[in-house]
């Protein structure tokens, strides 16, 4: 029979790491780098395309509430469908890492992608979300834990 203190010292096993302990988490940094080749390759080519030409130049595109949106709006669809196909965004592919579900993982669903990226902009919003892989053993962020999903290198 187990005593209580021995149960209670005993290390912490989550049902991921029952699951596949054979699963290698990025960590922060890679995460960090493979954001930035996304928002360059997706999100500021996304800008210029609506700063000059769907509005007519930058001062219409700056004057307008709109536009930004419609640029987050597109960059979460483009994003969602790299997720949603096959769980890479071209950054997460330069760093070979892959968007998963947390309990399956395999690939996640539409609504779960959209889900997941609406959550990123809270996260980013609030901050503390992006960076509580820094101090989180497991370096899920905020929009992870939310939407049950986690980033993980490919195999």
């Amino acid at each position: 029979m187990a005593r209580w203190r021995n149960i209670k010292n005993s290390p912490k096993i989550t049902n991921s790491q029952m699951k596949d302990e054979n699963i290698k988490i990025p960590s922060f940094w890679q995460r960090l780098k493979a954001f930035l080749i996304d928002f360059f390759m997706i999100y500021v080519p996304l800008i210029y395309f609506f700063g000059y030409v769907v509005f007519d130049g930058k001062d219409d595109f700056n004057s307008n509430e709109l536009a930004p949106f419609l640029v987050v709006l597109v960059y979460g669809l483009i994003t969602v469908i790299f997720w949603v196909k096959n769980g890479q965004t071209p950054g997460k592919k330069a760093f070979e890492m892959r968007v998963v579900d947390a309990k399956t993982h395999k690939l996640i669903s539409f609504p779960k992608a959209v889900f997941r990226f609406i959550m990123f902009l809270f996260s980013a919003t609030i901050l503390i979300g992006v960076i509580m892989p820094l101090m989180r053993k497991d370096k899920k962020a905020l929009h992870d834990l939310i939407s049950a999903t986690v980033v993980t290198y490919d195999k």
